[in-house]
């Protein structure tokens, strides 16, 4: 399989089992506080991945980017907690959908950091899907609530996120970037869970395991993608997102999405059609060129 193909069929495995993960959150935060939640995703995720750390610890744990890792934890923290206070206060499908201005702001940054060229079915396929976002929260004819403030800050600080993760990506491997993620990110939630302490009962905890597996998953495969190619090319694909959760959003919470959620859907998948079409036609040619040198 191709870069770009393994690349597509990741970011999107990675954007179903993140759209999961904050089900399975959102109903554990109908028992237990933000915090608990934040820090158990975490925790939960770091003994999922323990074993594998201790057998291989001497390759894991190996990297140049101590403080990059860091960082990463540093901004991930508030950008976790803003991200799952706002699952309480808005139905599941309008949270996505105002985290589409993730793409937006990555590819910018991409361009600034790390770069990478803007071609132009990526520049459409993003335009699309703000524009499909757009006509979702309709700001100017819809109020705006404290939970769309929280998205949008959460959105900023993980749209940096991505940046620092892919600079690394190219030294450090997608278990090495989890595992210092998973490390961190439980210590410095630990040490705030402390003063907002509340136990979860069995139900609520096996809501909780579950998501922490989703999360693993979600990393794992977003950081090897991230390896792959280019980061403004994934993006697009993370507005899938809305799909999904308008799915689960409606059998497993009863949010029936309006008459502009669909509408905002069909931009958005317009968009992710056409940059797929264009990455896997633009694959063929690579192949084909190969092909002709060498013969």
């Amino acid at each position: 399989m191709s870069n770009n193909k393994l690349a597509i069929f990741l970011i999107i495995t990675s954007v179903f089992f993140g759209t999961v993960m904050l089900s399975f959150l959102k109903i554990a935060q109908e028992d237990v506080n933000v915090y608990v939640a934040g820090f158990f995703r975490f925790f939960l995720g770091l003994v999922i991945i323990l074993p594998y750390i201790l057998k291989k610890k001497d390759t894991v744990l190996k990297t140049t980017h101590l403080k990059q890792h860091f960082l990463r934890a540093i901004l991930g923290l508030p950008a976790m907690l803003l991200y799952f206070s706002a699952l309480v206060l808005l139905p599941i499908e309008k949270l996505t959908a105002i985290s589409f201005v993730v793409p937006l702001i990555v590819t910018i940054l991409a361009v600034f950091f790390l770069g990478e060229k803007i071609y132009i079915y990526r520049t459409l396929a993003l335009i699309l899907g703000f524009s499909g976002m757009l006509v979702i929260i309709r700001p100017g004819f819809v109020d705006i609530s404290i939970g769309v403030y929280m998205v949008l800050f959460s959105a900023l600080l993980w749209s940096v996120n991505i940046i620092i993760t892919k600079k690394i990506s190219k030294d450090d491997s997608a278990i090495t970037i989890l595992a210092y993620q998973s490390i961190f990110m439980s210590l410095l939630s630990f040490f705030i869970v402390l003063f907002f302490w509340e136990m979860p009962s069995i139900k609520t905890f096996i809501y909780l395991i579950l998501a922490a597996m989703c999360g693993t998953v979600l990393h794992l495969t977003l950081n090897h993608a991230f390896k792959l190619v280019d980061v403004s090319m994934t993006q697009p694909y993370s507005f899938l997102n809305l799909v999904f959760a308008s799915i689960i959003g409606y059998f497993v919470f009863d949010e029936m999405p309006d008459l502009y959620t669909w509408i905002g859907a069909i931009i958005i998948f317009t968009g992710v059609l056409i940059i797929s079409y264009r990455e896997m036609k633009l694959d063929k040619e690579i192949i084909r060129k190969r092909v002709d040198i060498k013969n």
